[in-house]
C-alpha cells in the first residue's frame, strides 16, 4: 500500500472517528457534564467537516468541493467559538447566555459579510478588491483562532485555580486535556490557511493526517473518561461555583466572621483533622468537610483561606503528605507499595501523590523513603 492509499485510509478514519465521537458526546450515555458535552459534540462535528471534501471525494470517486460553499466556510469558522462555549460549560455548568453574549458573534458576522462580498466580487471579476477581501478573510480566521483559543486557555486556568478552593483531588476535574485541544485548534487553523494559500486545500498530506488521527484518539480517550466536575445537586453546585478562586488572597478584604469566631473555628477544624482524619477520604471536598464541622462552605473556605493562608487543596494535602511520611518511615508498612501508601493517605492516584509530595518536600516518595 503506497502513501496515497494510506492517506485515503487515514482520512476516512479521521472523519468517521470524529463523527462517531461527536455522536457519543451529543448522546452523552454517562449523563455527565450535559451542556458541556452537547457543545463539545457540536465542536467535534464541525471539526470533522475539515475532512469532508476528501471523504466525499473518496466515496463518490469524483472531486468534491463542499468547503467552497460559503455557508460551509462560515460554519467551519465557528469551530473555535463552539469550542469556547464547551469550555464555558465545563468550567461553569450553570452558565446562561445573556444578551451581552452577542459579542461572541461579532467576528462570525464580519466573516459572513466578507464571504458574501467575496461571492459578489467573484461574479463581477474585480480581482483587486477580491485579493483585498482574501487578505481580510485569512486575517479574520487567524484573529478568531487566536482570540478564542486564548480565551479558552485563560478560562481553563481560572477553573484550575477555582477547583483548588473546594477539592483536594483535582486530577480528574482539572481539564488538562482541554489545554492540549486549544493548541490543536490553533495548529489546525494555521495548516488550513497555509494550504489555502500555497497548496491544494482539499488534501492534507499523509503525515499531517496521521498526526491528526492520533490527536483525535487522544481527545476521544480523555473526553469520554471526563467525570462530572461539579456536584449534580443544584444547591451544592451553585455554592462551589460562587466561591472566588482568589479567595485566599482576597479573604482579608471580605470579612465574613469576627476574629474571635475565626479563631474558634480554626481550633475546631484542627481538632477535627487531628482526631477524625477526614483527609484520608479520597473523595473529601469542601462540602463534606463543612458538613462535618456544621458550618457553611463559604465560612469554611474563609477559615482556611484567611486563618491558614491556604486554599482547600493545599490545606488538606499537607495533612495527607504528613500522614504519608509517617507511613514511609514506619518499618511495619514496608510491604506497602508507593501506590498503596498513596491510597492509604487519601490520594486517588500515584501521579497526584508523587506531584504533591515532590512539591511539598522537594523529594519524591521513593527518595524520602531511602
Amino acid at each position: 500500500m503506497d502513501t496515497s492509499e494510506l492517506n485515503r485510509f487515514v482520512v476516512i478514519l479521521i472523519y468517521g472517528s470524529l463523527v462517531l465521537l461527536s455522536l457519543l458526546k451529543l448522546s452523552n450515555p454517562l449523563k455527565v457534564n450535559r451542556k458541556a458535552n452537547f457543545w463539545f459534540g457540536i465542536f467535534l462535528f464541525l471539526w470533522s467537516s475539515f475532512w469532508l471534501d476528501e471523504t466525499l471525494s473518496l466515496v463518490l470517486r469524483s472531486e468534491i468541493q463542499i468547503r467552497s460553499i460559503f455557508m460551509v466556510q462560515f460554519v467551519q469558522f465557528l469551530t473555535p467559538v463552539i469550542f469556547y462555549f464547551s469550555v464555558l460549560f465545563y468550567t461553569n455548568p450553570s452558565f446562561k447566555f445573556k444578551l451581552s453574549d452577542v459579542k461572541y458573534f461579532i467576528l462570525p458576522f464580519i466573516f459572513l459579510s466578507i464571504l458574501f462580498l467575496q461571492r459578489k466580487k467573484t461574479l463581477e471579476s474585480d480581482s483587486a478588491f477580491f485579493e483585498f477581501l482574501e487578505i481580510i478573510y485569512i486575517s479574520l480566521i487567524l484573529i478568531q483562532t487566536l482570540f478564542y483559543t486564548g480565551l479558552s486557555y485563560f478560562t481553563i486556568r481560572k477553573h484550575q485555580k477555582k477547583i483548588q478552593q473546594f477539592s483536594a483531588n483535582t486530577e480528574g476535574i482539572n481539564l488538562n486535556w482541554l489545554e492540549y485541544i486549544i493548541l490543536i485548534i490553533f495548529v489546525i487553523n494555521i495548516i488550513y490557511i497555509i494550504y489555502n494559500l500555497s497548496y491544494d486545500s482539499t488534501s492534507l498530506n499523509f503525515f499531517i493526517n496521521a498526526a491528526f488521527l492520533l490527536v483525535i484518539y487522544f481527545v476521544a480517550f480523555y473526553s469520554l473518561k471526563q467525570k462530572e466536575i461539579y456536584p449534580v445537586e443544584e444547591r451544592q453546585r451553585e455554592e462551589l461555583i460562587s466561591i472566588d478562586e482568589n479567595a485566599e488572597t482576597e479573604g482579608v478584604k471580605k470579612k465574613l466572621i469576627s476574629d474571635d469566631e475565626l479563631l474558634k473555628l480554626k481550633n475546631q477544624l484542627e481538632t477535627l483533622m487531628d482526631i477524625e482524619k477526614p483527609y484520608l477520604d479520597s473523595e473529601l471536598n469542601l462540602i463534606r468537610l463543612s458538613e462535618l464541622l456544621s458550618i457553611s462552605t463559604h465560612h469554611l473556605s474563609y477559615v482556611i483561606n484567611t486563618g491558614f493562608q491556604k486554599n482547600f487543596f493545599q490545606y488538606v494535602n499537607e495533612y495527607r503528605i504528613e500522614h504519608a511520611k509517617k507511613l514511609l518511615k514506619d518499618s511495619s508498612k514496608n510491604k506497602l507499595s508507593i501506590l498503596g501508601i498513596a491510597y492509604e493517605s487519601g490520594f486517588n492516584s500515584k501521579t497526584s501523590f508523587n506531584t504533591t509530595f515532590k512539591k511539598l518536600t522537594n523529594q519524591t516518595p521513593s527518595e524520602f523513603k531511602k
